[in-house]
């Protein structure tokens, strides 16, 4: 123990390891704030909610940072609910019900226009539904009607697909899709261009009962959002790349620490018992190489179970019995035949005390860096496994991210943060643990330290 000790402390003159220790570092405090902030059955109900839940989000638009590099800023999702007190509220009895007048304000400076236009809303009434009206005022004074109707319980109107609204913006401005007619200036030579300045939409309703109520939500949706942007069912990807950190570090842990010991102890039984049990472990371990690896976990996760554990177990059995065995194997039986391992025979100690004892503690210095190296290659075969679709169907992970990219075109479609992020995370989290693991090989072995 003392002399792992020495060597734990000679990291320091080790620039790289140091360097792995802040990202795995980083990792593991992003991993308990995860938890912590977004619990376990939160993050699941969140990834898989609908799009009622994630309705306030545009759809596939890259982080809001990319505008600190653009000359031209596109636009920021503008939301502005009646329930949280966000408009100008007015009510006006009139005979047999009454008038409701809700007035959304807001600043438009953005250089590009809006990907689409909602509003949602929910009505309160008995048997007669409330009658709605639309109007969009402009900066420079124009008054469009965008529609009226007659509202359900729930509902929401969509500016884009109303057939009456975009006729009239063709109409009164020109041809262009309605979130881009509604924020250009008439006559305009050229290119159409965002008129910037200050909007108004006022939503007009007729409630033919007095105690009718009626709340809305008028959403401008932009083309950037938050710190991660979003996918094609208007989710964070926040909430996956946040979560996808405690699974990738659970399951590369889990996996590399199963496998190493299990390897090492199966090892030690074998080179210290010899015989027959030796025998039967090798002749395991050499039929276990034979076997393709990725190809038999493709055939559980499609024929038995995509859970993570499922996957986790499998991978631990079928790395447990490989090269490393045989090398570890080796290392026993030289240790088997040092004087102090023959004195504690002497003395009387058991076969089980002298494997746990005697035999496997010196090998730590072969075990810790194997284990550290080994941590990122489970992390990135859940995530191909998840990116070939064989992920777990419920958490959100680094993987599945990708996976939901490429099979909505995202690298085709210049979405290339959808892939990027989760990509670079995970080479990040490679690059941590085996800057740390190549440090602490050349440690414990001098041969390296002298190249």
């Amino acid at each position: 123990m003392q002399s792992l000790r020495d060597a734990f402390h000679q990291l320091r003159y080790y620039p790289s390891a140091l360097v792995g220790l802040v990202i795995i570092g980083l990792l593991v405090l992003v991993s308990i704030y995860t938890v912590i902030a977004i619990p376990y059955s939160q993050a699941i109900e969140l990834w898989r909610a609908g799009e009622q839940t994630w309705r306030a989000l545009p759809r596939t638009a890259p982080p809001a940072w990319f505008n600190l590099f653009r000359r031209e800023k596109l636009p920021e999702t503008i939301a502005l609910d009646s329930r949280r007190g966000q408009v100008s509220r007015a009510e006006r009895s009139v005979e047999g019900g009454k008038q409701i007048a809700l007035l959304y304000a807001f600043e438009y400076q953005a250089d590009d226009f809006p990907s689409e236009i909602n509003l949602f809303y929910d009505a309160v009434y008995q048997a007669k539904p409330p009658f709605v009206s639309i109007l969009w005022r402009t900066p420079d004074g124009r008054e469009i009607l965008i529609g009226e109707f007659s509202a359900r319980p729930s509902g929401s109107f969509r500016f884009d697909q109303d057939e009456a609204l975009a006729r009239r913006v063709r109409r009164l401005i020109g041809d262009l899709p309605v979130s881009t007619g509604l924020f250009t200036a008439p006559n305009l030579q050229g290119a159409p261009r965002p008129l910037k300045g200050s909007y108004q939409v006022e939503v007009r309703v007729l409630a033919f009962e007095p105690q009718a109520t009626f709340d809305a939500e008028l959403v401008v949706y932009g083309k950037v959002y938050g710190l991660a942007g979003t996918d094609h069912l208007r989710r964070d990807l926040r909430i996956a790349l946040l979560w996808g950190a405690p699974v990738a570090l659970t399951f590369g842990l889990l996996a590399a620490v199963g496998t190493i010991f299990t390897t090492v102890i199966i090892a030690a039984i074998g080179a210290w018992f010899g015989g027959l049990w030796d025998d039967l472990i090798q002749r395991v371990n050499d039929v276990v190489l034979m076997l393709p690896f990725l190809p038999i976990l493709i055939m559980i996760g499609t024929l038995y179970s995509r859970s993570i554990w499922v996957i986790l177990g499998a991978s631990i059995l079928l790395s447990v019995f490989g090269t490393a065995m045989k090398t570890f194997r080796a290392i026993f039986i030289q240790v088997r035949n040092s004087p102090y391992i023959e004195a504690a025979r002497a003395y009387g100690a058991g076969s089980w005390r002298i494997i746990f004892r005697y035999l496997i503690p010196p090998v730590f210095p072969v075990v810790i860096p194997n284990l550290i190296i080994l941590v990122p290659s489970f992390v990135f075969l859940e995530a191909s496994l998840a990116v070939l679709g064989l992920g777990d169907p419920v958490l959100p992970t680094w993987g599945k991210v990708i996976e939901n990219a490429v099979a909505n075109g995202a690298p085709y479609r210049g979405q290339y943060y959808w892939v990027l992020e989760p990509a670079f995370l995970l080479m990040i989290t490679g690059l941590g643990f085996a800057m740390l693991g190549f440090a602490l090989d050349r440690i414990f072995n001098p041969r390296l330290r002298e190249m």
